[in-house]
């Protein structure tokens, strides 16, 4: 292994033991370096001398990936480490002697490394649009579970937020060798007549009409996956006949006497609450902890609101073909931004594919291009761009009692950080949009880094 990654101490910490620390980690093949100017998503180590109880810890970047160590023998509490994720920190190490500490290290930085390397991959396609905190942080739980494991996968949100995108890249993802297909059946256009058929298949003459056999889901699927959209729209008698295929992986065709093996990866959707339909009985709870084995909730749009501008880039890019995708002029880009999506992704798209056809050969898209009929009634209200979440966000660090120079602090590096990620990196451009200079930019993250370092001997204790 390969990797480099920076290091922090809290406390008092010896040198010499400094010392000792990045030789350990040089022989596992981990470089400590100075952490640079444009550094975020870099590896980060946190060595933490003497936490108190309830510690929270100052991590130097919230977007890094940081393992915080813990290097105290005795006083410390196992909540601890629980504040120290609340912080930011990836993964709570705790002290046992250098050696096993810097294989631990070497072992999650392999895991991290190794799905970053996953995003890079084609494979991902369209679901990895999108660079927000949350949606990233959600293909990452998503991705390790498709490549690490074979468990049940169920995917919950509301309709259009990327279901059968998602189902499609835990299939690519699956690292079974010569595996088949992967064979979709949307459980609300079922038929109950036919139920059995579509799902176990029939045999000849099992049924009037039934002039050949016939293979169902559960054979077309083996050896590769198995997605059940909408599950949650399933009978409940329907639902019974699903348990011994999906517990025991064998079955009989209607109308045969024949058990049939297969295996399959089985991966279902709903924007339903199952749940709750638990508890109303009308989905079995022994179907939804068979199907259960990881569950994720994919975000609607509205939530994921700085991934909006480059959907709509990769709508533009998509929908042009090998043409010169058009541009969109800020005004538009603004009304994307302000627009509701009540059908999240695809609904964006929809408006993308509305605002293409009307483009003229000029290459740019404005606002009059904007239907008559979409066009905000208020256009004053397209200023106002605080609402109840940022209101929420200031509250809760005002009860955790956060200072207003924080508070102020914290919302400029973020927009900093959103501006810089949104232009890919380019301080130049994102002053530009923060309405400030570049050298400004440059001197505000230099202090910001300078003071993150004289912090770092803090350890302030959760309110």
């Amino acid at each position: 292994m390969n990797a480099n990654c920076w290091v922090q101490y809290s406390g008092e910490v010896a040198e010499a033991l400094k010392e000792e620390i990045a030789v350990a980690l040089a022989k596992e093949g981990i470089a400590i370096v100075p952490p640079g100017g444009n550094d975020t998503g870099c590896l980060g180590i946190c060595f933490i001398a003497s936490p108190t109880g309830g510690a929270k810890f100052p991590f130097r970047n919230g977007e890094d990936y940081v393992i915080a160590v813990v290097m105290a023998l005795s006083g410390t509490s196992q909540l601890e480490g629980w504040g120290l994720l609340l912080a930011g920190a990836a993964d709570v190490l705790y002290w046992t002697d250098l050696e096993k500490v810097a294989l631990q290290i070497k072992a999650r930085f392999q895991r991290k490394l190794f799905v970053d390397q996953l995003f890079e991959n084609s494979v991902l396609g369209d679901v990895v649009v999108g660079m927000s905190r949350t949606w990233r942080s959600l293909l990452r739980d998503i991705a390790e579970t498709a490549h690490f494991g074979d468990t049940p996968i169920l995917l919950m949100g509301e309709s259009g937020t990327g279901k059968e995108v998602t189902a499609r890249l835990i299939h690519a993802l699956d690292p079974r060798p010569q595996k088949r297909d992967m064979v979709i059946l949307d459980c609300s256009t079922i038929v109950p007549e036919l139920s059995g058929s579509e799902f176990f298949g029939h045999e000849r003459g099992a049924f009037t009409g039934a002039l050949n056999e016939r293979q169902g889901a559960f054979a077309l699927a083996d050896g590769g996956t198995l997605f059940l959209d909408e599950v949650g729209e399933l009978p409940l008698t329907l639902q019974a006949q699903l348990l011994r295929v999906i517990q025991e992986r064998s079955y009989k065709r209607v109308g045969g006497s024949t058990w049939h093996r297969t295996r399959f990866r089985l991966v279902c959707a709903t924007n339903r609450d199952l749940a709750d339909m638990v508890q109303k009985g009308t989905f079995r709870a022994d179907l939804y902890f068979r199907i259960a084995g990881f569950v994720t909730r994919l975000p609607p749009l509205r939530e994921r609101a700085e991934d909006i501008i480059p959907l709509a880039h990769y709508f533009l890019r998509r929908m042009s073909g090998s043409k010169h995708p058009p541009v969109l002029d800020d005004a538009v880009c603004r009304y994307l931004m302000e627009r509701s999506y009540p059908g999240n992704i695809r609904d964006l798209q929809q408006v993308i594919a509305r605002l293409m056809y009307r483009c003229a050969e000029d290459g740019t898209i404005s606002i009059g291009y904007v239907a008559r009929n979409e066009r905000p009634a208020d256009f004053t209200k397209l200023q106002d761009w605080l609402d109840d979440n940022f209101e929420t966000l200031i509250q809760r660090a005002v009860l955790l009692g956060v200072g207003l120079k924080e508070i102020g602090r914290a919302a400029e590096d973020c927009a900093i950080r959103c501006a810089t990620r949104l232009e890919n990196g380019s301080l130049q451009k994102a002053a530009l949009r923060l309405g400030v200079t570049d050298r400004a930019l440059q001197i505000r993250r230099a202090n910001s880094r300078d003071l993150t370092d004289r912090q770092i001997d803090e350890v302030r204790p959760l309110n």
